[in-house]
């Protein structure tokens, strides 16, 4: 029998894993939660058997990342970034990152293939064509920070890189990809 010396990586798992540890995060993937940040630099994330069907490691990573923006350095050290999932107030904050991590993949043709996919999807779905434009949504203010902090923070060079990155991947997949595919729904250099 052959024993492998080397290992399948999924390329988008390598550039986002990347990113995660170039803005202080861990990732572990974890059977017993959806996506947790426990507040000392560990994001962990549900195996694939456990995400829903149009989730996938780099969508994950990177809607927590647009969390952590939303609510600022001062939540780093919060497990969940301070949020409770069930408190009706944070609503507000969800909504926020929502409309972040619209504008970033929007930027790169990527609002759908990176959009969320939890019970927030038809709130992310509604979002305007500019989701950081006053609409009335009390969002929107927490959203406009956030992008001021993921465009010129310490995060802005690893999540563009990323988001790049992952534009460039899909520019090759896409053409290849089946309609039912995820790859499929991208708007790359559209």
């Amino acid at each position: 029998m052959r024993t492998a010396i080397r290992i399948y990586q999924d390329p988008l798992d390598i550039v986002w894993l990347n990113a995660a540890t170039e803005m202080g995060m861990k990732v572990e993937r974890d059977a017993d939660v959806f996506a947790s940040w426990d507040g000392s630099g560990v994001l962990k994330i549900g195996v694939a058997e456990t995400l829903d069907p149009d989730d996938c490691l780099a969508q994950m990573i990177f809607h927590e990342a647009c969390h952590g923006l939303i609510e600022g350095p001062e939540a780093f050290a919060k497990a969940d970034w301070g949020l409770e999932i069930d408190n009706p107030a944070h609503r507000i904050r969800e909504h926020a990152c929502l409309r972040l991590q619209a504008a970033l993949a929007g930027k790169y043709g990527l609002r759908e293939f990176l959009a969320a996919t939890t019970n927030f999807r038809r709130y992310y779905d509604r979002l305007p064509q500019d989701p950081l434009v006053d609409d009335g949504d009390p969002a929107v203010a927490a959203a406009v920070a956030g992008f001021e902090r993921a465009t010129s923070g310490r995060w802005s060079v690893p999540l563009a890189a990323a988001l790049n990155a992952t534009s460039l991947i899909a520019n090759i997949v896409r053409p290849l990809s089946s309609p039912d595919s995820l790859w499929s729904v991208l708007n790359v250099n559209d």
